[in-house]
C-alpha cells in the first residue's frame, strides 16, 4: 500500500524537490503540496495524508502552530519536521506541538524516505547528531512540559529497567543500542518502551525525550555537545 505525504515548505523550489524524491519511490506519492501553514491545515483534513512533512518558519501560520492543529484532530497524520537546525530554535517547540521528530533539510534521499516509512510506522525520527545538541539546549526553556504528561511522580511506576531505557532512548539510541548497551534482546527493549509510554501517559519516543530531559533523568555533555 502506498504511503500518501503532503510536503509543506513556504520555497516552491524546496517542496519540488522533496516532492520529486517522495514520488520516485515505489511506496509512497505526493498527494498535496502546501506553501504555507494554513494551507497545511487545510489539505491535511481534506486529503488525509498518512505523513505530513513539515517546514518550520512559513507565513500565515508556522509549521509549529499548524503541527499542533493538526496533530490535535482525531486521526491525525504523523507530523515529521524538516529544519535548517543552525538557523531553526524552534523544533523543540514542534516536538511538543506534537511531531514525530525531525530531520534536517539537507538529508540525503534515502534518509528522508526512511524518515517518512519509519513514522507512518508510528515510530519518531530524530536527526541523530542535531537531536542530541538541541534537546540539551533547548530542554530547559521556560514552559518546559508535555500536554497530557503525567506528573512526576508517575516515575515511580516504572521499574528500574523501564527508567534505564528512558535515560537511553533520551541519549538517542536506537533499540538495537539499546539492547547491546543492557545486553536484552530487541524484542525486550521494545516492550519496555511500551510499557514506559502507557505508564507516563506520553504518545512515542520524542515526548519520552523531553520527559527525561525535563525531569533530569538525561542531560548534555558539554564535551561531546550530546546527552550522557
Amino acid at each position: 500500500m502506498s504511503l500518501s505525504v503532503l510536503v509543506v515548505d513556504d520555497q516552491g523550489i524546496v517542496r519540488a524537490g522533496f516532492a520529486a524524491v517522495i514520488d520516485d519511490a515505489e511506496d509512497m506519492t505526493v498527494v498535496g503540496e502546501a506553501a504555507d501553514g494554513a494551507e497545511a491545515v487545510r489539505l491535511a483534513g481534506e486529503l488525509a495524508p498518512d505523513v505530513v512533512l513539515m517546514d518550520v518558519r512559513m507565513p500565515e501560520l508556522d509549521g509549529i502552530a499548524a503541527t499542533r492543529i493538526i496533530t490535535g484532530r482525531p486521526g491525525a497524520p504523523r507530523v515529521l519536521v524538516l529544519t535548517t537546525f543552525d538557523l531553526d530554535a524552534y523544533v523543540f517547540d514542534a516536538l511538543r506541538a506534537g511531531a514525530s521528530g525531525f530531520l534536517l533539510k539537507d538529508v540525503r534521499p534515502g534518509e528522508l524516505l526512511d524518515g517518512i516509512r519509519v513514522v507512518a510506522a508510528g515510530e519518531s525520527v530524530l536527526a541523530p547528531s542535531a537531536t542530541r545538541r538541541l534537546i540539551g539546549h533547548y530542554a530547559s526553556a521556560p514552559g518546559a512540559g508535555i500536554p497530557g504528561a503525567r506528573a512526576p511522580r508517575e516515575l515511580a511506576s516504572l521499574t528500574a529497567r523501564e527508567q534505564s531505557v528512558l535515560s537511553l532512548v533520551a541519549a538517542g539510541l536506537t533499540n538495537p543500542e539499546i539492547a547491546e548497551h543492557l545486553g536484552i534482546t530487541v524484542g525486550t527493549v521494545k516492550s519496555h518502551v511500551n510499557a514506559l509510554l502507557r505508564k507516563l501517559g506520553l504518545r512515542d519516543r520524542v515526548q519520552a525525550t523531553i520527559l527525561a530531559y525535563d525531569l533530569g533523568l538525561a542531560r548534555p555533555d558539554p564535551s561531546r555537545g550530546v546527552p550522557s
